[in-house]
């Protein structure tokens, strides 16, 4: 059976919006997808989820009480704080060199999230 949940799944025009995003952040910083392509993938649908439903690129990783709120706030708008101020990333998206799960890539290779059940 396959997953459903299209409410789950970003538009593919977000979704290449925030990919590009995310590959010009990671040129620009010098930073690095994770070396598990899955992971990359997740957190990049996440954020164009985000972008859909609140208008801002909210950390996906984190639950929030009012989303609405803390997109307002913009701490953890993507890249946040901690990111921008100490190249430290929580989703495991934008990540230094000698980070030990950083890949080797600038560039998303993305993975279908669809699976079997």
């Amino acid at each position: 059976m396959t997953r459903s949940g299209d409410e789950n799944k970003a538009s593919p025009a977000s979704f290449a919006l925030t990919r590009h995003f995310a590959e010009s952040y990671a040129s620009k910083t010098g930073t690095y997808f994770c070396s598990v392509p899955t992971v990359t993938t997740a957190v990049l649908e996440g954020l164009a989820l985000h972008r859909e439903k609140y208008g801002a690129m909210l950390c996906p990783c984190r639950y929030y009480e009012d989303p609405q709120a803390e997109v307002a706030a913009a701490y953890w708008n993507c890249p946040c704080v901690p990111m921008r101020e100490r190249k430290e990333c929580h989703c495991l998206l934008f990540l230094p060199p000698d980070h030990p799960f950083a890949g080797t890539s600038q560039t998303v290779e993305t993975i279908d999230l669809q699976y079997e059940s």
